[in-house]
């Protein structure tokens, strides 16, 4: 599988944007992963990433190397109580996980994207810019309602920056990719 391909990678511009970001539409093919689940408030997102460290000793242990950058993927959203996130990588192939590292694929189709460069805490205002555009372009989300929030098929933040790598948070890079509906 080509680097072209992957959700996290494909259709990336290689500038920087910040606030005022730039968005488009690109066509993904599906993509395999390994991920942990996690409920989770606005608050509490960092605990979440914590377990970051779990999928990639899980990896390590199967002798199995990530295709691409890690990312949350938001599953059910109420923001005003919780939001259920998986904390997840990557992976070549469809694998059995074990515990609670759980195997997914990621759907193809058309995902509405931007890259974000700059500290964690502007995602908020970049989300509500990309939603906003989205609406303005008459675009539709692979979202529906639900009884617990809006339940989402893909919404993704590919975290491209490894904090190893680059501590100062302000300098991260965040890949978000929402898919459309049909």
């Amino acid at each position: 599988m080509s680097s072209a391909s992957l959700p996290g990678l494909s259709g990336m511009d290689q500038t920087s944007t910040t606030l005022t970001s730039r968005f488009r539409v690109v066509e993904e093919e599906q993509q395999p992963y390994v991920a942990v689940t996690g409920e989770v408030t606005m608050d509490t997102i960092p605990a979440l990433a914590d377990r970051f460290g779990e999928v990639f000793g899980w990896l390590a242990g199967q002798g199995v190397e990530t295709v691409g950058p890690p990312f949350f993927r938001y599953r059910v959203i109420d923001m005003d109580r919780r939001l259920v996130l998986e904390a997840g990588a990557p992976t070549a192939t469809v694998l059995d996980g074990e515990g609670e590292v759980r195997p997914g694929v990621l759907p193809a189709g058309r995902y509405v994207t931007t890259t974000y460069l700059g500290h964690p805490a502007d995602l908020v205002q970049v989300t509500g810019d990309l939603l906003a555009w989205a609406e303005a372009q008459g675009l539709a989300f692979d979202v529906r309602p639900g009884d617990e929030g809006e339940v989402w098929g893909a919404r993704l933040e590919w975290m491209e920056t490894d904090p190893d790598d680059e501590p100062d948070m302000s300098r991260w890079q965040t890949r978000l990719a929402f898919r459309l509906a049909g």
